[in-house]
């Protein structure tokens, strides 16, 4: 389905692929925050927020006939690299319930702000169901 890209002699990544090789009809997810499908916010708890940005991920999939193991890259903005950071478990607790042991291509940051001024965590996805 797809293929992990790994320079010979690299050191394997953790929680993501260096790259991602694939084939087929292409899904793309829009910035992903943290509220409910009603646009409301139940929490400003990071960790939570990052666990209602993935379920929005997968249901956005959903609605185009794709699931998280069609996910090739995921891009996260976040607001503050240290409150990232420092729930890194939580993190990787929530991705693992929601998007699996599907490890795409990843890029991360910190931006200034998000548009929804709640918003800790944006994710923009594109992803690829085979042929």
């Amino acid at each position: 389905m797809h293929t992990i890209l790994q320079p010979e002699g690299w050191a394997k990544p953790i929680g993501y692929a260096n790259g991602v090789a694939a084939r087929g009809r292409t899904v793309f997810v829009g910035g992903q925050i943290g509220w409910n499908a009603q646009s409301e916010f139940e929490t400003d708890d990071f960790v939570e927020q990052v666990r209602q940005t993935l379920k929005n991920v997968v249901a956005v999939l959903a609605a185009g006939g794709a699931g998280p193991e069609h996910i090739t890259t995921m891009t996260w903005y976040f607001t503050d690299k240290q409150e990232y950071v420092g729930n890194l478990r939580g993190i990787g607790q929530a991705y693992r319930d929601i998007i699996g042991r599907h490890f795409p291509a990843m890029a991360a940051m910190q931006v200034v702000s998000l548009v929804e001024d709640r918003a800790k965590i944006e994710i923009q996805v594109t992803a690829v169901v085979p042929d």
